[in-house]
């Protein structure tokens, strides 16, 4: 397995969906606007704690490790990275992914029902695994833009 330990990764795909709840597209980039999140995602302005999702391309690979056919996005993340493990990051941590500077508000998320990413990939690495930020400035982020991690709280 890769260490992922390092404060430097990449961007490996950036997704969006017209609903919640459901797997996202990957696209070419994504627009953040500060205080709203991804424009045109369905989670756009809804929740200012989680304008915007992300997990690790580490944590989709445990699941096609345990038999799942998934992919970036498969589990209704925004943004999916490389090179760092996320859900070991302390709340407060500021990211900056390409020209985008965020800030970490959430570590997994309770899910109340299952969802449609639930009953088509058989299982939600989310809750457990991905990260909620909120944007510190606006920007555009695409695949293979550099992900670090600026500060540690």
């Amino acid at each position: 397995m890769k260490d992922t330990s390092s404060t430097k990764g990449k961007v490996v795909s950036v997704n969006v969906s017209e609903r919640r709840g459901v797997r996202k597209t990957p696209v070419d980039s994504i627009e953040i606007r500060t205080g709203f999140g991804v424009a045109g995602d369905a989670h756009a302005g809804r929740d200012p704690v989680r304008e915007i999702s992300l997990l690790a391309m580490e944590s989709i690979e445990k699941m096609k490790e345990a038999g799942l056919d998934v992919a970036p996005g498969d589990f209704g993340e925004n943004i999916t990275v490389s090179g760092i493990e996320l859900y070991t990051l302390p709340v407060g941590t500021i990211l900056k992914l390409g020209e985008v500077r965020m800030e970490l508000t959430q570590i997994g998320k309770v899910c109340v029902k299952r969802c449609a990413i639930y009953y088509q990939a058989g299982d939600c690495v989310m809750p457990r695994e991905g990260i909620f930020a909120r944007s510190l400035n606006q920007g555009r982020i695409s695949p293979g833009d550099p992900f670090e991690i600026e500060e540690k709280k």
